[in-house]
């Protein structure tokens, strides 16, 4: 599936993509299975795959492994007019293992294609058609250049009248505590929709309550928060009503792009008209699914997929 070039995406994500190599199989822990992720595109695709129309911003490299991106995502029905291809560096590439502690990540993505785009190079028209632009702290936190390109990227969005969602997505080994926060909180204050992880948040914010946490989150000029909790579910507020939403027990075996999942059902969801605890409900079981196949993309549920869930968990 392709679209035309008139076609404009009711949700375009930005970051950086990857090629995933996952060490799936408990009985060979040395034999890696080649999937897909990175966590805007991970958004873009589940998003694409519960009915959106989907589009992605970023750079990939003119290897091997850009073009498997660019073919997954035309397999995936998601816009690739914001994707450019780097002459020069590399696509990035990361391996998840898998032990007690839960899955580990290693990256090999220093001077990526997606760490080099910069405000110079946006595609506008793109990203000035969106209903919502999704966004992430990783996407800001893989160099300078993109952080920058990012804000630049919000600017021309909300100029054109889009809505803005948001997950922090914190990565600590991609930048420092005190960057992470000041950069965190000036990208808050400009969306509408903030999907951080409880974890992250607490993390951010020095605080432990849950109901301080979404106070800080909306203070920060947030009005729709959802605090993403794992296995817990999830806590979503929009500044009036807070609701706390059960996790799904379901076989899980690998929660790796989960939470992205939650992201692209929940502005997915947004988007038809549901009040944002409606759309969290559904992202919730969205991202339950997610975690019972190994890899970011494989897993990622159609719509008759969560809607058979909710309805078993009536």
């Amino acid at each position: 599936m392709t679209f035309a070039s008139s076609e404009a995406s009711a949700i375009v994500a930005m970051g950086e993509a990857m090629v995933e190599f996952n060490a799936a199989r408990a009985d060979a822990p040395d034999s890696y299975v080649r999937g897909f992720g990175g966590d805007t595109s991970n958004m873009a695709i589940a998003a694409a795959r519960l009915g959106a129309r989907a589009g992605y911003v970023s750079r990939v490299g003119n290897d091997a492994f850009g073009r498997e991106l660019l073919r997954l995502w035309a397999d995936e029905g998601v816009d690739t007019r914001g994707v450019a291809t780097d002459p020069v560096a590399p696509t990035g590439v990361y391996f998840v293992t898998h032990g007690p502690g839960g899955h580990d990540f290693s990256y090999l993505r220093a001077g990526s294609a997606a760490s080099r785009i910069e405000p110079a190079t946006l595609p506008l028209d793109v990203i000035r058609g969106a209903g919502v632009l999704h966004v992430s702290g990783i996407s800001q936190a893989i160099s300078a250049s993109a952080c920058d390109a990012v804000f630049a990227a919000i600017e021309a969005a909300v100029a054109a009248g889009a809505r803005i969602s948001y997950d922090p997505n914190l990565r600590l080994k991609l930048w420092p505590l005190p960057r992470a926060r000041a950069v965190i909180r000036a990208t808050a204050a400009q969306c509408d929709w903030f999907l951080p992880s409880l974890d992250d948040v607490r993390t951010l914010s020095d605080l432990a309550d849950p109901m301080a946490i979404l106070d800080w989150c909306h203070g920060l000029g947030a009005s729709v928060v959802a605090l993403k909790c794992g296995r817990d579910g999830a806590i979503v507020s929009d500044g009036h009503r807070v609701e706390r939403i059960a996790g799904h027990r379901v076989d899980a075996v690998d929660a790796t792009g989960a939470g992205d999942c939650f992201d692209g059902a929940f502005v997915t969801r947004m988007l038809t008209g549901d009040e944002p605890i409606a759309a969290a409900r559904y992202a919730n079981a969205a991202a339950a699914l997610a975690t019972t196949g190994f890899g970011a993309v494989a897993p990622l549920p159609r719509d008759a997929d969560v809607r058979a869930l909710l309805a078993a968990s009536v």
